[in-house]
């Protein structure tokens, strides 16, 4: 990983540097994309290095030109238009895109930022770096955390990121609406991660932070919500599977007792919230809250505690907290800010979705085939095949039935296919046959999905090719 960087040190700094926030407007416009291929390039360079353990050189520029800011402004400036303008967009009669990636790309957006976040927000500097978006970028995590808790509540189970090939009949922009709500889950997990970051540095951040946590969104009540229905955890067949790095992984019964690194963030950040000076200040805890946190002694097992000795502090807190009555409220004036982008971008807007969305339909996402090949020719430079296996924690999937893969698309390479391999020296000729014929089903069967992205690709490959 330390031989092939995605960025030299000035490449990133000029990407960090021309990073701005765009009107909702222009959304999928020529600029808007280059900016959302240097933010794809600084999340996959700042995942590098972290994961290797270098100088963590994209947190320093983002944090020294002051862009953290601009991260969390795009970041509730696209989820504002998944929202408000894209199920508008979707409903356009007069909409029939050659290609749906433009609008996947869009889409994908919110990921690649929150993604960047989670990764560099380990860090103080970043968390005051924030400036006065911390309640914003708070807000945001809260309403994330909301609707995982609701849909898990209501026996919705989390999604695989990447989903299986649709059924024939269903249209690609209804896949687009499948594949946006899978990866609603993969942020709402991030977003427990940033959360807990900021829970991490309480005592650095403006004292509205603490009392928004606190008493605004009652976190540590969604936390405890979050431990019951543990959205991160799901039985296949009666397989348990666990949500992991990005993926859901069957755990094996001698393991099915092991803290997950989502877990171990939701109880850090109780421990934070309940047990910080700063926090126990604020915390107005009444009798409703006192009945929903004792709800945790049940899960503070011998087990647990031995994965995270710190949480004996917080088991004897809760043992003190279900024997006392809760202290009265904390009475006086306070003057606090406000959160201001989500409701600056709405109120900007109000009214204009549907004219939003028209503009971008003619200027944004009906590319002509030129345009299309253009834009496979930044991507394929954008996500390099070497660069993105070393950030897959997982093997590859076959792109028509989801079974291990080991077969690329001999055109793009860019799509994986599952193979059966048979030792032709000890197998009969017609079971050889049966096996080729096995290997070319899925490709086969793919092929009508797969066509038009595999000849952009490869396009733009042969003409990368021939520049250099």
């Amino acid at each position: 990983m330390e031989g092939s960087p995605v960025l030299l040190y000035g490449e990133a700094e000029g990407m960090v540097q021309s990073l701005q926030s765009f009107p909702l407007r222009e959304t999928g416009s020529g600029g808007w994309f280059r900016q959302h291929e240097y933010m794809e390039k600084l999340n996959m360079q700042s995942i590098l290095n972290a994961s290797s353990g270098q100088e963590e050189i994209i947190k320093d520029l983002l944090v020294t030109h002051g862009k953290i800011p601009t991260l969390i402004r795009e970041l509730i400036s696209v989820e504002i238009w998944k929202m408000k303008v894209f199920p508008v967009l979707c409903q356009l009669q007069d909409f029939h895109p050659r290609s749906t990636f433009p609008l996947y790309m869009v889409i994908h957006h919110e990921a690649t930022i929150i993604n960047l976040l989670e990764t560099i927000f380990y860090h103080k500097d970043v968390c005051e770096s924030t400036e006065d978006l911390a309640l914003d970028l708070t807000d945001y995590c809260h309403r994330k955390l909301i609707a995982l808790v609701s849909r898990s509540s209501a026996g919705i189970p989390g999604q695989d990121r990447m989903l299986p090939a649709a059924a024939s009949e269903t249209s690609s922009l209804e896949d687009l609406k499948q594949q946006a709500e899978a990866l609603e889950f993969d942020i709402a997990v991030k977003c427990i991660s940033v959360l807990r970051y900021i829970t991490d540095h309480t005592d650095s951040l403006p004292l509205s932070v603490t009392t928004r946590l606190l008493n605004t969104h009652n976190l540590p009540c969604v936390l405890v919500e979050l431990l019951q229905n543990c959205p991160w955890s799901r039985r296949i067949k009666g397989q348990l599977q666990k949500y992991e790095s990005g993926r859901w992984v069957s755990v094996p019964a001698e393991d099915q007792q092991k803290m997950t690194k989502l877990d171990g963030q939701v109880w850090i950040s109780l421990y934070n919230l309940l047990l910080r000076p700063e926090c126990q200040q604020k915390y107005n805890i009444n009798n409703f809250i006192k009945g929903q946190l004792v709800k945790l002694r049940s899960f503070l097992t011998d087990v647990l505690v031995d994965q995270l000795p710190h949480l004996v502090e917080l088991q004897r807190f809760l043992s003190h907290l279900s024997v006392s009555e809760p202290a009265p409220p904390q009475k006086g004036l306070i003057l606090e800010q406000v959160p201001e982008v989500w409701d600056a971008i709405v109120r900007e807007n109000s009214g204009k979705w549907k004219a939003i969305a028209k503009h971008q339909v003619k200027n944004a996402f009906s590319p002509s085939e030129e345009d299309l090949h253009q834009q496979a020719q930044r991507w394929a430079q954008t996500y390099s095949m070497d660069v993105m296996e070393t950030l897959v924690p997982d093997k590859p999937k076959c792109g028509s039935c989801g079974s291990e893969a080991s077969k690329r698309c001999s055109r793009c390479q860019s799509e994986w296919y599952c193979s059966r391999l048979y030792n032709t020296e000890t197998t009969h000729r017609s079971c050889v046959h049966d096996s080729i014929l096995s290997l070319r089903q899925c490709q086969v069967q793919h092929w009508e999905k797969h066509k038009k992205s595999c000849d952009l690709v490869s396009d733009a490959m042969k003409k990368l090719k021939e520049e250099r």
